[in-house]
């Protein structure tokens, strides 16, 4: 700690002041597809079959420090999690009204849950136009077990959704920690307008992470 002279008084210098940002994410998709398992996940770190399914609109934070060049910077995850219901869909606007990003979430395992996507992102991105898509398949460890012809099916249709929607596409694992952490980095990166070194994983069947399209 360095000091310095101030009219004849010595002051110690003041640490210098940690920038602060809010990402708020919306998530949004059909009931009992993982959502809040997803949400739960990253944020405290552990994966709970027994968790109860939201009813309406579930909330949780989760904070990082990250160090840079010019200083530290506070980022909190504002993570905002809509019911799959129907009734529910009256509080989108809670969950899409000023996010910067919003995941449209599948259960790779139900096809029908991929098919729903289309009404999901119709009215979130008529709430929000300028929030960052991402479209995400949860249940990657069950899905890997599907036949080759299900692994050509589902990700064909997802890369086109993902495409049209200008969205990455990313197939996860709240279960086996497969690409919760990847799918936080790319919507930070994507925040802040960063370059992303996340290698790319492209190979049908494997654990999909594409983002360069959009």
């Amino acid at each position: 700690m360095t000091t310095k002279t101030m009219n004849n008084r010595v002051a110690l210098d003041e640490p210098a002041p940690i920038d602060s940002y809010v990402i708020k994410l919306g998530i949004v998709g059909d009931a009992q597809i993982g959502k809040t398992t997803l949400m739960v996940k990253y944020v405290e770190g552990h994966y709970d079959t027994e968790y109860t399914q939201t009813l309406g609109v579930d909330f949780m934070e989760k904070t990082l420090m990250i160090n840079r060049p010019e200083g530290r910077t506070e980022v909190t995850f504002s993570i905002w999690d809509l019911g799959g219901q129907r009734e529910f869909v009256s509080m989108l606007p809670l969950v899409s009204n000023d996010a910067h990003a919003i995941l449209f979430i599948f259960d790779l395992t139900r096809k029908s849950t991929l098919n729903s996507i289309k009404e999901w992102y119709r009215q979130g991105r008529g709430l929000n136009k300028v929030a960052q898509p991402f479209l995400i398949g949860t249940k990657y460890d069950e899905f890997v077990n599907h036949s080759h012809e299900d692994h050509e099916e589902v990700t064909r249709q997802a890369r086109k959704f993902a495409r049209a929607m200008k969205a990455p596409l990313i197939f996860c694992s709240a279960a086996e920690s497969i690409n919760v952490q990847t799918i936080y980095k790319i919507v930070f990166a994507k925040t802040f307008d960063l370059g992303i070194t996340i290698p790319e994983i492209s190979q049908v069947g494997g654990p999909i992470v594409e983002y360069r399209h959009c």
